[in-house]
Parts: structure tokens; sequence; C-alpha cells
């Protein structure tokens, strides 16, 4: 690694000169960052806000899943069943499916050597579990922290290979050349010395970007995203990058004064359902308007542990994703406050405060039968069955034992992102997005499958970069050529920003994202219509046209919200569109969210007519839309197209011809 020191119209920048930068310190980022160096590449560093933030470090669940092929027992299991499960939740390509198939294993073992404790039996074997949309048992648990233990144990791996971490330094811009056919560097801002002229901006000239920012979890105002994360998706854009699948996403029940997703046992203990007016007075059960018999009601909290994300097929009848509707028709349209009580059983269904279990249905009766939980309130039942998630809310100064926990209808994951090919590079050549940035799955995905995701795609951009792209960084009077434009774009516009703050006007840099976040809340999150996206989209594209002018910071430690304000404008508007592409393409609910149709149907009878809707016929799962931003000089224009998914491959499984092409390096192709 080199360094230099330059001036630009006067501004000092610093330079440092590298084969691979690694945007992100995540699961994947940090896997990237192993994987080059044990595969060869010792010219790398990880660039990251923070260490400790982002969604892998910061997030979890009931019991956070890890998916991969099956690895116990006599159940029947191949490469290409996982691919066939992967690729038949729609629109995925069947290629990248049969990779996260073939290299699941081996990135699962390779977490397993580096002291992430799955459990296995006696014998060795690592045995699973069936999760949603998961024909076998696949998926295996670390627990609630899972992602952490991974991120931790990864970190341990780059900490000892003394690759170099800049820890806070936040990206503002991806850099390209003229043509932004190929990424060439970075600019960051160094949050150690903003208030150092001279220090504050840095440059990376570097061969390769492993771009592993994690998902837009800035976009929306009810998230589960840690609040540390936001994203950096709209820089990719702005670079020329391509999204994939963005209208799809998970959406689900979670807490909002400390997130984190409600599935598993906090559902199937079958606790209380309550609102609230906002000042927490007039507190009620509301459910029950809505079911016919507090039988239905009980199964449908019961399978919501099982069946989390928000699902429209599981709406009609019932299902469990009415209760998300309900919740959100308590909190969007009636303005009022819900929570999940785990002091008392509901009324409905209870006898004398003891909970009437023959009502739960037998799947729920067998499962507390087995647990041994067929007694008490829902907090004596989630004690003996998952004590550390009380202990988990306990520590974050929640006690489940005493008081109700505040939730909403909350985004999780998104399943789309920017594209990439088999391996993991995108249409800009040389950067490579990878983890829950990049846009790997389609309209449904077995849970824990983002997790396997976050490590086979670091690793296929590490084994094509020191296949293809072992290059030296080009020299820094090269670079400076390149990006001259580029980085004088970016420090005027950080002179906009400064140059806004007064001290006699109140910052505004807060009140903008949460107008922002609540917009994408209200109209793009699991209750969409197309009147309400079309108006959307244009108040996103105001937003951003005139976010430069209007943001106002009370001082230069407000400067790196501001940029992350400009990247979120940019996401928001790019998935906005993509939403309408969707939409204007007689798309119809499906995945997580439901489309407004007024010809559709009403999940029950007593509910507003916003949430009368149609199911998808499935027409467009063979499908996948690619969509970009054309930016710059006052011009936003989107381009957008449908391409056919890719089916499966049947690769030559010969072995001896298999062999060869390993050994002359044929199978690092590109395609």
């Amino acid at each position: 690694m080199r360094f230099d020191r330059i001036e630009l119209e006067g501004f000092p920048i610093e330079v440092y000169s590298l084969n691979t930068a690694v945007v992100g310190s995540g699961a994947a980022g940090l896997n990237a960052a192993d994987r080059l160096y044990s595969l060869g590449v010792r010219d790398i560093a990880v660039v990251t806000e923070g260490l400790y933030m982002g969604t892998s470090r910061n997030t979890g669940s009931d019991k956070q899943t890890y998916y991969k092929l099956t690895l116990s027992g006599d159940t029947p299991d191949s490469v290409m069943e996982m691919a066939k499960t992967l690729f038949d939740g729609g629109s995925m390509n069947g290629d990248i499916a049969l990779v996260e198939a073939a290299l699941s294993a081996q990135c699962f073992y390779r977490l397993v050597d580096i002291g992430v404790p799955f459990p296995h039996n006696r014998y060795g074997e690592y045995v699973g579990y069936k999760t949603d949309h998961d024909p076998r048992q696949r998926a295996t648990s670390a627990g609630p922290l899972t992602s952490k233990y991974m991120t931790d144990k990864l970190q341990e791996q780059v900490v000892q290979k003394g690759i170099r971490i800049f820890d806070g330094y936040q990206v503002i811009a991806v850099l390209t050349d003229p043509k932004k056919s190929r990424a060439v560097g970075l600019l960051a801002l160094n949050l150690n010395e903003l208030q150092r002229p001279e220090k504050r901006f840095v440059a990376f000239n570097c061969t390769n970007i492993v771009y592993a920012t994690g998902g837009p979890a800035g976009l929306y105002r009810a998230s589960v995203y840690p609040e540390s994360q936001t994203g950096a998706t709209g820089l990719a854009f702005e670079a020329g990058a391509k999204g994939r699948n963005l209208t799809e996403w998970q959406y689900g029940i979670a807490s909002i004064k400390f997130r984190w997703n409600l599935s598993g046992t906090y559902q199937q203990v079958i606790p209380r359902y309550i609102s609230t007016k906002a000042d927490g007075s007039d507190e009620r059960e509301f459910l029950q308007e809505f079911f016919d018999t507090p039988d239905q009601m009980l199964k449908a909290v019961f399978l919501k542990g099982y069946q989390w994300p928000f699902d429209p097929r599981k709406v009609h009848g019932f299902g469990s994703s009415l209760i998300d509707l309900l919740v959100y028709y308590e909190t969007n349209l009636r303005g009022r406050r819900v929570f999940l009580d785990y002091t008392q059983n509901p009324r409905w269904g209870s006898n004398n405060g003891k909970l009437e279990f023959h009502r739960i249905g037998q799947e729920g009766y067998s499962y507390l039968e087995k647990s041994g939980a067929l007694f008490g309130k829902p907090i004596d039942r989630l004690m003996h069955m998952n004590e550390p998630a009380v202990e988990l809310y306990r520590n974050h100064g929640i006690d489940l034992t005493r008081e109700p926990l505040e939730i909403a209808v909350c985004a999780q994951h998104n399943n789309g992102g920017l594209a990439g090919n088999i391996w993991w590079e995108s249409n800009i050549k040389h950067f490579f997005p990878v983890g829950e940035v990049n846009g790997t799955f389609g309209i449904y995905r077995p849970g824990g499958s983002a997790l396997n995701s976050t490590q086979v795609g670091s690793l296929r951009a590490a084994q094509y970069i020191t296949t293809h792209y072992m290059d030296e960084p080009m020299a820094v009077s090269d670079f400076i050529d390149i990006v001259r434009k580029q980085v004088e774009d970016r420090i005027e516009l950080a002179k906009r920003f400064a140059t806004n703050r007064a001290s006699d006007v109140k910052s505004n840099v807060m009140e903008i994202r949460k107008r922002m976040q609540e917009r994408m809340s209200k109209y793009g999150a699991h209750i969409r219509s197309y009147r309400e996206v079309l108006k959307a989209i244009e108040e996103s594209r105001k937003e951003l046209e005139e976010l430069d002018k209007n943001i106002v910071i009370s001082s230069i430690s407000e400067l790196p919200d501001a940029f992350r304000n400009r990247d979120i404008a940019i996401t928001q508007y790019v998935y906005l569109n993509a939403i309408k592409e969707y939409m204007e393409k007689g798309g119809k609910s499906r995945g997580s969210y439901l489309i407004q149709d007024d010809n559709g149907k009403l999940p029950v009878e007593n509910i507003p007519e916003v949430f009368r809707y149609s199911l998808d016929d499935g027409s467009l799962s063979k499908v996948v839309n690619e969509i970009g931003l054309e930016m710059g000089e006052g011009r936003l224009n989107i381009t957008s197209e449908w391409k056919p998914v890719r089916p499966i491959p049947e690769g030559d499984s010969w072995f001896e011809n298999v062999w060869r092409d390993y050994r002359e390096k044929k199978v690092f192709s590109r395609e």
C-alpha cells in the first residue's frame, strides 16, 4: 500500500493506493478480506464507518438462522436440490442459486473452523431444522446472535493476518472511469479528523472494490435494522451500478424501542396484542375485532412465530399475516400504539385468566406440549422455553415480566439490491457488491439464506479477483487525472453543506431524514398503492433535486449525516421507481407486500378499502427487473429492463473434464 498527499484546487487530499479496498466490516466484508489474504493478496484494506456498526454485528432474532446443505441424518439432499429451492422462490437467476448451494457447505465449515459455535451431536453431525420456504431441514443456528458470532470470529482472522482496517472512514463516492464502466477508487470522509480540513478527505486508488455496505437500512422509518446502519446503495447507483429486484423485501413485526425481530417463541407463547392511544391510555385488545372465533385468532398468533415475514398469501382465511395488516391498521391509520403483553393471556380464549390451550390448534398445542409449556402466562412459557429471549430485552432496559413491548411492522431485509454476476461483479467492472447490498435473491427465500450469501458472495469475489484482477493500482497522477472532477464535485458539495451552516438556524439534517423515511414507510413498504407511489416519486425527486441547498447543518460534525441523507435520497428515488415499474408491468401482491387493487378482495369485512388486494399470478416470477439511474447536471433519468431469469445450469459433471478446466483456470471465466 502506497501513501501520497496531493492538492486539488488548493485542497489537501490523502491518497492510499492498493489492490483491493473492502468497504464494510460486517460478515461479508470481513470474510472478503480474510479470503483475499488466504488466496494470496496482501495489498488489501478494510474501509468502514465503524468497526462495530452494521447489521451483522447488531441484529438477530429468536433463533438467527444459517441456511446450508443438509449435513446430518438420512434425509436425501443435493446441491441441485438446494439450488432448486432457492430458484423456486421466484425471480432468482438459476446460476447464482447453484453457486449459493454449491459453496454453502464449504463456507459453513469455514465458520465452524474459526470458532462459530454451531451445534453438532456427539457423532459430529450438524443437525438442522426446517425454516420458512425450506422443504428440508437445512437450517442451523448458533442462537439469537449468530451473525454477531460470525462477525466477531471473522474479525479475529482479519486482525491476526495484519490486514489494515481504516476505522471511521465514511465513503462518499465510488470513483469510476469517465464511461462508468470500471471502478477505480473511493473518496471518503475521515470521521476521526473532521475538524481538520487537511485530513478531512481521503481517496483510495484501487484496482478493485469489494462493496459490503449492507442493505439500504436508512430508507425506512419503521425498521428493525440497527440504528447504526444506514447503507450506501445510492453511491453505487450514482456511479452507474444497476439494481436488481429492488421491489423485493421482507417486512415483519418487530419491537421499536429496541429493534429486534419478534419471530419464533416470541409469538408461539401466545402473547396478548394490545393497543393504546398515543399517550398510553385507552388500552384494549384489538385483534378480536377481526376474527370470528378465539380459536382463529390464537392459531394465527402462534403461526406468526413460524411465518414471521409478512406474506399476502397468508392473509386470507384468517391467516397469520392478517395480524401484520391489523397492526399496521392500528398504528398507521388509527394512529394508535401497539404492544405485545407477556404478563397476561389474551382475554379472548382464556377462562379466568388461564389460556384454553385446546383453542390454539393442533400444531400449536403439540408444540407447546412437547416443550412442556402448557401452563401459565406468556412470560412463564417464554422463560421456560427461551429464557435468553427475555434476558436479551432486559439487557436493553426492557423487562418483559413487568412491561408491554411496543411493536410495528418493520422493514427487515432487502432480497434485491445491486446487480451482480456469478462472481458477484457488478455491471461496473472491478466493483463487487457482496452481502445484502447485492440483489442475490428474488421474491421468496429460505430463512437464513442471507447469512450463507454473505460468505459465498465474498468468497466468489475473492476468487475472481485473485484470478483476473491482481494488477497494481495505477500511478497516482493517472488516478487523479481520471477522478479529478468527481472528487472536486464532492468537495464542493461538502463546502455547500458547510456554507449552509448558520449559528442562528437550527440543523434540519435529522428532520429531513425523518421525512424521507416516513415517506418510504408510508408508500414503499408492505402496503403499496400505484397512485401513492407516483406521488411519492415526485416528492422524492423534488427532495433529491433540492437537497444540496436545503440541508442546514449546525456544525461540521453533521457533515457525515448530510452525505448519508443524500445517499438515502438517491436510493429512495430509485427504489420507488422500481416499485412503479413492477406495478406498470401488471404486478400484484406477492412476496412481502400487498398492492392495493380496487377490483380485489378484502382480507376481512370490517377493514378499510386500502387493504383490498389480488394475489400475483406468478407470471412475473420468471423475469427480473434491472434498473439504473443516470444523474448529473440536473438530470435524473431512470433506465429499466426486464430480463428472463437464467435457468439453473446443467454443468459438465465428468470429473476428468472439470479437473482439466480447473487446472487451466477456465472455471474462473466471467460467464
